[in-house]
């Protein structure tokens, strides 16, 4: 692993014009758009990276972009990478480490979700205060690499507090309605029964999803600081008879857009 690590970084540091990035975004369903807030940006198409899987999930475009948002050097990965597509967590965490080898100190992940919290609505921005891993592979399970972190990373704080603590004011001064919660990784690709939501709510979790979790291990086992948001593309429960689909995922993905692209931008500016 370390090898295809080293030799990824290599090719992007070779092709990368300008400074190194220091930031990295995650891009979820329906918030692409991100990248266009992006300016002297680098585009390089998945296919072209040694390594990379491609996405092939409707909504990701599958590129990763490097160039400057708010006067910082970020990376940006349009298009992610699911366990549900087939891959297993070291492919779906392995930009996390290659971003790490960029130079990559904190990681921004956003993510569209189920809500399971009566509070929520459709088109609501969550901040993930902290996560329940149920995908049934762990990213660090085998070999533990020490160059790579320690091999029992704690996971007390996966999200930063102090940038929760950032959103918040942000929200604060804009004006945003900002929800708050925990977030319940799940394997997917199938959205989840009535059943389903009432034990992850009793579980303790506030919206559920089909990613994020192993990259945030992955980034914390790397030390990076993490900031997480989830967009409540869909409500569920036992008295819910909505049903579901791609497609009104990303619409409510693209509802929750200006908040969304107005929180980001201004915590990259301020990190």
């Amino acid at each position: 692993m370390l090898t295809k690590i080293n030799e990824t970084a290599s090719y992007l540091k070779s092709r990368l014009q300008g400074e190194l990035p220091t930031l990295g975004i995650i891009m979820g369903t329906g918030l692409g758009p991100i990248s266009e807030l992006i300016e002297d940006k680098q585009v390089i198409p998945y296919s072209e990276i040694p390594n990379f899987p491609v996405s092939t999930v409707e909504g990701h475009s599958g590129n990763l972009i490097v160039g400057n948002l708010a006067g910082k050097r970020v990376v940006g990965m349009q298009g992610r990478f699911h366990y549900y597509e087939g891959y297993d967590m070291k492919q779906v965490t392995f930009p996390v480490r290659v971003m790490k080898a960029l130079g990559v100190e904190t990681l921004i992940v956003s993510n569209a979700s189920g809500g399971m919290n009566k509070e929520f609505r459709v088109g609501d921005v969550m901040v993930i205060t902290d996560h329940i891993n149920f995908f049934p592979e762990h990213p660090l399970r085998g070999k533990n690499y020490n160059e790579l972190g320690t091999r029992f990373p704690a996971m007390t704080e996966a999200y930063s507090k102090e940038l929760v603590a950032l959103a918040d004011k942000i929200a604060d001064e804009q004006q945003m309605r900002l929800m708050h919660g925990v977030y319940i990784g799940v394997t997917g690709p199938t959205f989840e029964t009535p059943a389903e939501y009432g034990a992850y709510h009793a579980l303790g979790a506030d919206a559920v999803g089909m990613s994020t979790v192993p990259e945030v291990i992955v980034a914390n086992h790397a030390g990076m600081k993490v900031f997480g948001i989830s967009v409540i593309t869909d409500l569920g429960g036992k008295d819910i008879t909505d049903v579901p689909t791609h497609e009104e995922v990303q619409k409510a993905a693209v509802k929750a857009q200006p908040t969304v692209l107005k929180l980001v931008h201004e915590l990259v500016g301020r990190i």
